[in-house]
């Protein structure tokens, strides 16, 4: 399990990690349309990040995406990128996330070339880069270092987090995405609906209103707990719940997006609900028989909201531009929590 988006190594270590997108096939006539001629304008774009600012002289034709988000991202705005990272622990090698999958299918875009990522961004596979020649790399949800934010500026202008590796927001994955590929006001569109549904499902759930909640996946005689940094947590605040006070306050991640909270420990984890992700549905009912689990209040009260099995853990951690209405997912999850609450 991978840990950046789902918990823990993205690998196994969290779910809620990549998917992506950028400017369909070299041959493709239509992918010139989507991604030069719509967003000439307003060019030379400059993004600040982490790493200092990257300037984008020109609308991109052949986008490579890295991390989790901005492949969704760029679709959503008209963009089909060219390359993108695969997502192994989610669909297995050589596959698509079909939420993406789908949206190439029905714009008649050709599926874009997978780059490897076995070990969910920790080694990046600069060959499969210059062979996919792209003209903008965007990796604003990733883990890049440094010193791979440099190596990958040698082949195309780089677009990296904000401010953190894994902590971008996911609307500001969005904007970040859109501002680069000259379509700001696009993907301000995108996120006005996005909000505009995640508004209805708070009216049509007010209970949800002041419910505190904590998010985790179980370890080996601790629990890894997300932060309120990690976008997962903090698109439910969209919803009306809000971060359980223990969560901040029992925090050792030093910014992070998740920290390990031993066995010991975990009746100190107080909150309303606990949201809980997991490998299988087996894994899941572990979750709640589980003795020493029974520490934390809500657990033993039977609060608990639970998703499992990669695809649909992926499609919530976090949520993309093309995952948030995607059948089993934020929605299913919604309704979870709100059975939780009702306990």
């Amino acid at each position: 399990m991978r840990l950046r988006r789902s918990l823990i190594t993205v690998a196994g270590a969290a779910v809620a990690a990549l998917a992506l997108s950028a400017c369909a096939g070299p041959s493709s006539d239509s992918a010139e349309d989507t991604s030069a001629a719509g967003a000439a304008e307003g060019f030379p774009v400059t993004v600040d990040h982490a790493f200092g600012e990257t300037v984008i002289e020109d609308a991109p034709e052949r986008v490579a995406t890295w991390g989790w988000g901005a492949t969704e991202a760029a679709v959503a705005v008209g963009v089909y990128p060219v390359a993108i990272a695969e997502q192994v622990w989610t669909v297995g090698a050589g596959n698509y996330l079909p939420w993406v999958e789908a949206a190439y299918e029905e714009a008649g875009e050709e599926l874009p070339t997978l780059i490897s990522d076995p070990e969910g961004g920790a080694t990046v596979p600069y060959e499969q880069f210059i062979e996919a020649e792209p003209d903008l790399i965007l990796a604003p949800y990733s883990g890049l270092t440094e010193e791979q934010y440099d190596t990958l500026s040698e082949i195309a202008p780089v677009v990296a987090y904000p401010e953190a590796p894994w902590t971008t927001p996911w609307d500001q994955t969005i904007r970040i995405t859109a501002e680069a590929l000259g379509r700001a006001d696009d993907g301000e569109g995108v996120l006005q609906g996005i909000t505009d549904g995640l508004a209805e499902q708070a009216a049509e759930h007010p209970e949800f209103a002041g419910t505190t909640f904590a998010g985790v996946w179980d370890g080996d005689g601790f629990v890894y707990v997300y932060t309120a940094a990690d976008s997962r947590i903090e698109v439910l605040t969209e919803l009306g719940l809000e971060v359980a006070p223990s969560v901040s306050e029992l925090d050792t991640s030093d910014g992070g997006f998740f920290y390990e909270l031993s066995y010991e420990q975990l009746d100190r984890l107080e909150a309303d609900v606990i949201v809980s992700y997991h490998n299988t549905k087996e894994e899941a009912e572990a979750f709640l028989a589980k003795p020493e689990l029974q520490a934390i209040p809500a657990v033993a009260a039977g609060r608990v909201a639970q998703v499992y099995d990669p695809v649909t853990v992926s499609s919530v951690s976090p949520p993309t531009a093309l995952s948030f209405d995607w059948e089993g997912g934020l929605p299913t999850l919604v309704e979870a929590i709100a059975g939780a609450v009702q306990q």
